[in-house]
């Protein structure tokens, strides 16, 4: 498969991302949006390292994949502590997190 493929799908999956960090207003949504956006560029890294037979995108697709495992974990941890403190979930009205 020629790579253009694999960037046009990348592409719409990170636009898809986008658009959901953009409208939605649940933290878990806005999460879940977030990990489509960094796994579209997981895909074009990978695309990208296989086009030019070396093994860096792939690396470098593996240190995107940790960083997001943080990412989920952090954000879970802090929507648990707000749910906890009856905080409101909704992002609009989020200020801060008080301890």
């Amino acid at each position: 498969m020629d790579i253009g493929w694999f960037l046009a799908i990348s592409a719409l999956i990170f636009s898809i991302g986008a658009f959901g960090v953009l409208t939605r207003r649940s933290p878990l949504v806005i999460l879940l949006c977030l990990e489509l956006m960094l796994n579209a560029a997981n895909l074009a890294l990978i695309a990208f390292a296989r086009m030019h037979g070396n093994m860096e995108g792939q690396i470098f697709a593996l240190i995107v994949m940790v960083v997001a495992a943080c990412e989920v974990t952090i954000g879970l941890g802090l929507i648990v502590a707000m749910r906890r403190r009856k905080l409101p979930i909704d992002v609009d009205e989020m200020q801060e997190l008080r301890g």
